[in-house]
């Protein structure tokens, strides 16, 4: 019987270390805090860290290509463009699928504040190379970002583009106004 006890409290520490880690995963996921937090502090041009987030953020920043916003000049073929919805006229992927904006996101900074189970609920429009051409009747400015997961995403205006995870029809438009922070892109 006590050759059991050392690998039962082996196994019991495992299972906590895990349990931690788990937990830990999960904060770094959920960004730690609440969506009023986070929208006041990007805000004031910062953004929610945990400990896990700021240690990505801190190579991040370290790397200039990271940072950087493309111009997108074309080349490529349409990521997006124009439809008319119940909501008037907004930007749409090349399948239709409506695009939205994240309030947490700051123009021009090139990062985008998204990350973790909001890029499940909130899918970011990337391209797998080439810069997007800029839609017919669009006005603003088109350009890409490097995600801290290495992936282009598209920006419009400063600000990175984002589906919606309820919207499963072309025009579809359930993501405006959810949590006061996401809205549908304009042209």
């Amino acid at each position: 019987m006590t050759s059991r006890t050392p690998r039962i409290q082996r196994a019991v520490a495992l299972l906590g270390a895990i349990a931690i880690g788990a937990a830990a995963l999960a904060a770094a996921a959920c960004g730690g805090t609440s969506s009023s937090d986070k929208t006041a502090t990007a805000s004031a041009g910062g953004g929610a860290k945990t400990p896990a987030a700021t240690s990505a953020a801190t190579k991040a920043a370290a790397s200039p290509a990271a940072q950087a916003t493309q111009p997108a000049t074309g080349g490529a073929a349409t990521t997006f463009m124009i439809a008319d919805t119940s909501l008037g006229k907004v930007l749409t992927d090349d399948k239709g699928m409506t695009l939205y904006t994240f309030k947490n996101d700051v123009a021009g900074n090139g990062k985008s504040a998204c990350a973790g189970q909001c890029l499940v609920d909130w899918p970011a429009l990337t391209v797998a190379s080439g810069a997007p051409s800029k839609p017919a009747g669009a006005t603003g400015d088109v350009a890409l970002i490097t995600r801290d997961d290495g992936a282009m995403q598209v920006t419009y205006n400063g600000l990175p583009l984002y589906r919606f995870i309820s919207d499963k029809a072309p025009g579809d438009t359930k993501g405006e106004g959810v949590g006061g922070i996401w809205f549908v892109a304009k042209p």
